[in-house]
Parts: structure tokens; sequence; C-alpha cells
């Protein structure tokens, strides 16, 4: 029988009794929805997942983002699953050894944004018995509810821009990343696109500060200048440790989070002999602001009124 232990912290919870080989019922998945909306971080320990699996349970959440970038002809089996790895064959990374390594969120970039992640941990490093590689969030519903009123009133309406290539030239500059500069048809493929500053998340029905430092490069309805200092303040005030957690990770755990809720970061606290070696699915909002994908959840809050 599922059942979903919090962590007491700021973000998180635990699910058990579950086997996502198999596919999830309808009154489960609709628990799994409303535990991300109210934790945030979903970890199921202990799952034994092939790709295929992988990949149908992501799409519950909805589309699978392709990767233009590293699947440029459209060759890959699944190119819906990335692999975030420092491992080599042949002398080339078999991955991206370096995803994430910032604070983001994934795919604001686009217009269609982020729903949530699904990683399947394969090989996690350890040093002297301890995990590396975790994965470190912050909590953007208390990252909005700590914002001043004045801020929340002056930005309230406001949208903005996020660019793609910010965040990945930000590894090249300041993170001593191996990828080479964006091509031209790279930027054309992820222009950049406008989102509000402030969202009503689906699954709580609250609001969360929707702007992050991975991707977010301008506030529109302010003067360059204004805009700058604001994210400069938006930036530090969501990175304050009262709103932070860190997931440690365990071979064979599968993590789930929400994009909406969150920002995250991956830790690089191991060395290029220490094997990191995850898959990914970047699922897209493409179902969960669609009031019928999420009526079993109401229905289950009601249930329990």
């Amino acid at each position: 029988m599922l059942a979903i232990e919090p962590t007491g912290a700021v973000l998180g919870a635990t699910v058990t009794g579950v086997d996502l080989a198999q596919p999830l019922g309808e009154r489960d998945f609709a628990r799994v929805l409303q535990a991300l909306g109210r934790y945030g971080v979903l970890r199921f320990p202990d799952q034994h997942l092939d790709l295929a699996a992988l990949k149908r349970f992501s799409e519950r959440f909805g589309d699978i983002q392709g990767n233009p970038i590293r699947d440029p002809d459209g060759t890959r089996e699944y190119p819906e699953i990335d692999i975030l790895s420092n491992l080599k064959e042949g002398g080339q990374y078999i991955g991206s050894p370096d995803a994430g390594q910032d604070w983001h969120t994934d795919m604001t970039y686009r217009e269609v944004p982020g729903f949530v992640n699904v990683l399947y941990g394969i090989r996690i490093p350890h040093r002297d018995g301890k995990p590396l590689g975790g994965t470190e969030f912050s909590n953007m519903h208390m990252a909005y509810d700590a914002l001043s009123a004045d801020i929340k009133t002056r930005l309230a309406g406001m949208t903005a821009t996020h660019n793609f290539a910010k965040f990945w030239e930000n590894m090249r500059q300041n993170h001593a990343s191996s990828r080479p500069p964006m091509t031209d048809e790279q930027r054309r493929r992820r222009p950049p696109v406008v989102h509000p500053i402030f969202l009503t998340h689906p699954i709580t029905g609250k609001t969360v500060l929707y702007c992050n430092p991975g991707y977010a490069v301008r506030i529109n309805e302010l003067p360059p200048r204004d805009s700058d200092e604001m994210l400069e303040y938006l930036f530090a005030h969501q990175l304050q440790m009262q709103f932070r957690y860190t997931n440690v990770w365990s071979e064979n755990d599968l993590l789930l989070w929400d994009h909406l809720g969150t920002i995250h970061r991956a830790i690089a606290d191991y060395r290029p002999e220490e094997i990191r070696l995850i898959r990914r699915c970047q699922v897209m909002a493409t179902k969960v602001f669609d009031p019928e994908f999420l009526r079993p959840v109401r229905e289950l809050a009601g249930a329990a009124a």
C-alpha cells in the first residue's frame, strides 16, 4: 500500500509501498500529485526501472521534453531520457557531466514551462561511506510568503524574460564547463520567453515566486537598472537557508520534484573518478493546468475534508 512519509524539513517526502515498474492506479497517482504539491520533492526508494518504465511513469505528468541540443539528428532510441553522468566511454562523456550545477528551475526558458523532473539514480558516488552528488532545493511557496507586502504589491502582474543562453554561458564562464558555445541554430531553437513573476500553483492554489537565477534575465515592466536590482534581491531572497532542503541520493532512488514550487541545483562535491550516473526525464506543464487532470486530486482532498 502506498505510504507517504514527510521528511519534516521545508520540503520532501518519501513514498513507499509502490513499484513504479508497474502502472500506478488512478487513486495512487492522485495521492502522488497531491503530495507533490504539498512537499515539492518526492523520493521513491528501491525502484528497478528499465527505460520504457521510466518513460511511462514520467508521461503520466505531461509531455516529456526532447533535447535538440544533445539529439540534433533525432537518432536516439529514447530521446526523452537524458543521461546525467561524469562517466566516460572511449574518452567521451556518455551524458552531461555538469548539468544543473547552479541554481535554476528547468524549462522556464520554454513557452510551456517545466512541471516535474523525474530522475532515476543508477550509480551514486561515495567517499568514506558517505553518498555524494546530492540535489539541493529551495521552497518557492515559502519564498513568496516571506516577501514584504510592498514587494508583493509592486511586482504583482509583472513578468520576467527567461533565456536558455544565460545558464549555458554561466556554466562555461563561471563553472569551468567543457560545453562549447551555443550555436546560432541552438539559440534559434531556444528563444527567450516570458512568464509571470508570481504564479498560482495549480495543485496548491497558492502563489509561488517563479523567477529563478538560472534563466531569468529581465523584469519587463521595470527600467533596466531597477530590473537588475530587483532580480539581485529576489535571487538572494529565495536562497535563504530557511527555505532550503538537500536530498541525499541512494542507488535505485527515483526522485520526482515540482518545478513550479521549487528551484534546485546539483551539488558537485565528487571527483572525476567518483562516478555519478542518473537518468532524467524533464516533463513539461502540458497537463497540470488542465482542471480535468487535477480533478482526482480535488476529489481526494474533498474526501479527506
